[in-house]
């Protein structure tokens, strides 16, 4: 299949999505939020949760969380450790990180959850508030970010229905 072609298929379902632009917005800024917390299997779960609670879109949510893939995950926990290993003043000598760290993309599912489990509680800690940390800093601009697209996207369609029904009464 030809990529400009799949990335339009996929623009245009993206924006022909309805809903208020402001559940939308939020649904997406709660999967990014998930995206960036160090629970790699669970981020879809959880940011439906999120979703159902706040009451916003659902659909959003889930696509939100893809900001976190095979090929992202790697950088996105590296800072997430980085962050919470800063504000804890932990020290760069921790075994344990590397070897979650060290783990291949191939494999993260299993053995990255293990490693975790597995890590002191210094490491998980440090994960865990870098992700919190990351997630809200990441969350709140994409909020706006997207309730400003969602917004453009509802006028555009509200312009196009308009000029639609005056082209109809014209002929």
């Amino acid at each position: 299949m030809d990529l400009s072609r799949s990335s339009k298929y996929y623009f245009l379902k993206f924006i022909r999505i309805k809903g208020d632009p402001h559940d939308l917005a939020m649904g997406m800024a709660l999967g990014i939020f998930s995206a960036m917390l160090p629970i790699l299997p669970f981020h879809i779960a959880l940011a439906l949760a999120l979703a159902l609670f706040f009451r916003v879109s659902k659909i959003t949510a889930a696509i939100g969380v893809f900001v976190c893939n095979p090929f992202t995950w790697y950088i996105l926990y590296f800072l997430n450790y980085r962050i919470g290993a800063f504000i804890l003043n932990l020290h760069e000598d921790n075994r344990g990180f590397s070897s979650i760290m060290s783990i291949q993309t191939s494999e993260w599912t299993m053995d990255t959850i293990l490693s975790i489990a597995h890590a002191s509680w210094d490491i998980i800690a440090a994960f865990v508030l870098g992700g919190l940390i990351m997630g809200v800093a990441a969350a709140v601009p994409s909020y706006f970010v997207f309730l400003r697209l969602f917004n453009l996207v509802r006028d555009w369609r509200k312009k196009i229905k308009e000029q639609r029904s005056v082209k109809k009464w014209n002929h």
